[in-house]
């Protein structure tokens, strides 16, 4: 199969845009919400809600990282990936950046950031590991000032903060990286296939969309980082397509 071409539309940067604002939108709205006047049942799925668009605002640094977003407009690409980053969590993207690019280099190794140590292969174990290599005690601070001033400056509820901002925030983090960390790259039996060490999950589109905005697909996007989250189910088709072609051709 040939590399699927850079894409050079607009629909990238329209999808980060409007990703960033359906995620404003929200949670200055969740945030302001009084809890009062609304059923206890509501409350679950508007904090899934919130930990679904913050993984889609991941995604999108994570699309910056690569350069496709904006292909041909590197200031602007690093300019969006930068202020979702900001928003997510107070992270450095270029320190980001780096690691995740060392991560696309020695994947599932001793020099991939993302990986275990050998020992902590569990899913808590790994992501407790997995968390103390990207999140500071600077960051963690940073954060912490800002949940005080939001309730004793803006006089924000911490109930509404810690069900709509900080939890969903972290599921965020639990879901990225058991879609797009472990499932793909944990060492199967028998050792890797390829020289990714990576494989991507079977679910059907809309599942797909919804777990990981299709990092799940990860051997694709291992094969081809430049494509952006929206392309890669068509990506995945097509690559399946040339593989089974080329099967039949060597049968």
């Amino acid at each position: 199969m040939k590399r699927p071409p850079v894409y050079r539309g607009y629909r990238s940067p329209v999808i980060a845009v409007l990703g960033f604002f359906m995620f404003s939108i929200s949670l200055v709205l969740l945030l302001t919400l009084d809890l009062s006047r609304v059923p206890v049942w509501t409350v679950p799925p508007m904090m899934l809600w919130m930990t679904f668009l913050y993984t889609g605002l991941f995604i999108t640094v994570h699309d910056s990282m690569h350069g496709s977003i904006l292909p041909d407009h590197r200031g602007l690409n690093y300019l969006i990936g930068a202020i979702s980053i900001f928003f997510y969590a107070l992270f450095s993207y270029g320190k980001l950046r780096d690691k995740h690019f060392k991560h696309h280099k020695h994947p599932a190794s001793s020099e991939d950031p993302d990986y275990h140590d050998g020992t902590h292969k569990g899913f808590l174990r790994w992501y407790l590991r997995f968390m103390g290599r990207y999140i500071s005690p600077l960051q963690i601070l940073g954060m912490a000032v800002i949940f005080n001033l939001l309730i004793f400056l803006a006089g924000l509820s911490w109930v509404n903060l810690l069900l709509f901002w900080v939890i969903p925030s972290l599921g965020s983090t639990l879901q990225l990286f058991f879609f797009g960390t472990y499932l793909p790259h944990r060492e199967p039996e028998g050792g890797y296939a390829n020289r990714y060490h990576a494989r991507s999950n079977e679910f059907p589109f809309f599942l797909s969309l919804v777990t990981s905005y299709h990092f799940g697909y990860h051997l694709e996007h291992h094969i081809y980082p430049h494509v952006q989250w929206w392309r890669l189910p068509f990506v995945r088709r097509d690559l399946q397509r040339y593989t089974r072609v080329s099967t039949d051709r060597k049968g």
